[in-house]
C-alpha cells in the first residue's frame, strides 16, 4: 500500500520540483540586484523626505529666532524702563 502511494507519488513530485528548483534559483540570481536597490534606496533621499526635513529645520530655526527676537524686546523694555520712561511697550 505504502510502495503503491509512493510509485504515484513520485512522477508528482518529479514534475513540482523543477519548479521550486527554478524558482529558488530565480531568488538566488535577483537577490543582489534587490538588494543593492534597497541600499540605493537607503542611501538616498527623497523629495519628500527632503521637503520634510527642510520644513522642520526651517520651524526650529523660526523658533529660535522668535525666543531671541522675545528676550531682546524683554531687554529694551527693561533697559527702557530703566531709563525712567512710563511707556515702554
Amino acid at each position: 500500500m505504502t510502495r503503491t502511494i509512493m510509485l504515484l507519488l513520485a512522477p508528482a513530485m518529479l514534475l513540482m520540483l523543477p519548479g521550486c528548483i527554478a524558482k529558488t534559483a530565480v531568488d538566488v540570481v535577483t537577490l543582489p540586484v534587490r538588494a543593492g536597490a534597497q541600499a540605493a534606496d537607503w542611501a538616498t533621499t527623497s523629495q519628500d523626505e527632503a521637503d520634510r526635513n527642510y520644513g522642520r529645520k526651517m520651524r526650529k530655526q523660526e523658533a529660535e529666532e522668535g525666543k531671541a527676537r522675545k528676550k531682546a524686546d524683554e531687554q529694551r523694555r527693561r533697559e527702557c524702563r530703566k531709563a525712567g520712561y512710563d511707556n515702554c511697550g
